[in-house]
This record gives structure tokens, C-alpha cells and sequence, in this order.
């Protein structure tokens, strides 16, 4: 079985002080591939770094929603001449949150901007946040497909079914994280079953949410096995097939990381 935790954040507390054991203990559960994920500008170099020692993990740049406030000169230029860099395959995690508002909307609407434009600029995909502000991602999303030269991936997947039916018809992918296994997670259950198989990625989101049956543990990337295999008995599938889907569908949206 080959797996890739298509989101993980291994430099933040929890995986970074055992980086190494954290890599080697999921390479043992089958995961080939680790998209290592920035969320603020000061965090690129050591991100890019870990990618720099791990030929299977590769690296983002991009702000975090929460982050905007803290970064009001950060345009598409300092993003895309960061993601020249060979291990840096996407732009992101960027997006809305109004969920937790840790930073002013409009300041978050023009950080998310900035990203749609890197984006565009530097021919890479977007890994995309939102949570509580469907109808802005959708709006801002849409206005990019219709600009063209925009793909990208709704990660850790939480939303309405609606707003997954417009990601993937804009061309995005839904990717899901241990959140799909928490007993309270029916809508999003039902959702992934209805999922296009080759629109579909697995991640962690570790050291967050911690699938079944590791609640209460950090999350690690070898646990997106466990969400994998839930996944498949959901969508009454072989767990070898959503792993080989999966990991070909990851290679599709980030096809830097082939080269």
C-alpha cells in the first residue's frame, strides 16, 4: 500500500522534536509522501528545509487566515519567488476563517487574493482553508476558474455538500482528514461517500485531529492510514485501491512532485 499525507505540519510542536521517528514510524504504514505545510511567512525556510532532507516530503508556501493580520504588506511576489524553489509545490495553506476571525475578514480576503494570484502566477495549485465562510471562498474561487490558470485542493474537507460540489466543478479536489471519522461527522460521512474517486485526497492535518481509534493522541502522518481505511469501508471500497487512487490523484494536482 502506498499512502500520502497530502497535509501535515511537521515543524510545529508535537512532530518537530521527533521528526525523524515521526517520518520513519509512517513510511513503516505504507505513506510514501508528506506535503509539509507553512502557515506563516516566517516558518518557510524551515519548512522547506525538512523537504530539503526527505526526498518523499515536499513544502508549501503560503499564510494561514488566522495569520493575515500579521502580515499586511505579504503579496503575490514574495510568494511566488518563494515557491521557485524545487521542493515548494504549492501555494498555501491560504483561505477564510471566520470562524475563530484571528484576523480582520478583509484583510483575510486580500491575503487569499494574493494567494489566487501566486498561484496563477507560478503555475502551482492552492491548498485552501475556509471554515464558516462558504459563500467568500465560493465567490473568490469562482472568480478564479473564470480567470483561469487556478487548481487546488479544499483541504480538511468540513464543509456543506454544496460547497464541495462547487470546488469540484471548478476543477479542486476535497481532501479529507480524521475529522470524516468522529461519530458527530455524518454530513461530511455522507459526502465522502458521493466523492469523485479522482478528486479525492487523504491528509492528517497532524498533529491535529487525531483520527479514530487515535483520538486523544498528537496526530501523526502515519495515522492517515486509519482515515484511509475508514474512508474506503464508507465508500465500500478496497483500501488498496483508495490508496493507489488517492496517491496517483496527489501526483495529478502537484506534479512537481514527480519531477
Amino acid at each position: 500500500m502506498r499512502l500520502i499525507d497530502s497535509h501535515c505540519h511537521l515543524n510545529y510542536e508535537g512532530l518537530a522534536e521527533r521528526q525523524d521517528e515521526v517520518l520513519a514510524t509512517a513510511r513503516a504504514r505504507g505513506v510514501a509522501g508528506f506535503l509539509n505545510i507553512s502557515t506563516r511567512q516566517s516558518e518557510w525556510n524551515d519548512v522547506i528545509s525538512v523537504a530539503e532532507r526527505n526526498d518523499d516530503v515536499w513544502a508549501t508556501v503560503g499564510v494561514h487566515p488566522h495569520e493575515a493580520d500579521a502580515h499586511p504588506d505579504l503579496g503575490s511576489a514574495a510568494l511566488v519567488d518563494a515557491a521557485a524553489h524545487p521542493r515548494v509545490i504549492a501555494i498555501g495553506e491560504c483561505g477564510l476563517d471566520y470562524y475563530y476571525d484571528k484576523s480582520d475578514r478583509a484583510a483575510q480576503r486580500e491575503g487569499f487574493d494574493a494567494h489566487i494570484q501566486a498561484a496563477r502566477e507560478s503555475g502551482l495549485p492552492l491548498v485552501v482553508h475556509t471554515r464558516e465562510a462558504e459563500s467568500d471562498t465560493a465567490e473568490m474561487l469562482e472568480a478564479a476558474a473564470k480567470e483561469g490558470g487556478v487548481t487546488g485542493v479544499l483541504h480538511c474537507f468540513t464543509g456543506s455538500a454544496d460547497l464541495a460540489r462547487k470546488g469540484l466543478d471548478l476543477g479542486f479536489y476535497v481532501s479529507l482528514s480524521g475529522i470524516v471519522t468522529f461519530k458527530n461527522a455524518r454530513d461530511l460521512q455522507d459526502t465522502a461517500k458521493w466523492l469523485p474517486a479522482d478528486q479525492m485526497l487523504v491528509e492528517t492535518d497532524s498533529p491535529f485531529l487525531a483520527p479514530v481509534p487515535n483520538r486523544g493522541k498528537t496526530c501523526e502522518p502515519a495515522f492517515v492510514a486509519d482515515t484511509a481505511a475508514f474512508v474506503a469501508e464508507l465508500r465500500g471500497e478496497d483500501l488498496e485501491t483508495l490508496a493507489e487512487t488517492t496517491t496517483a490523484n496527489f501526483f495529478r494536482l502537484f506534479p512537481k512532485a514527480a519531477e
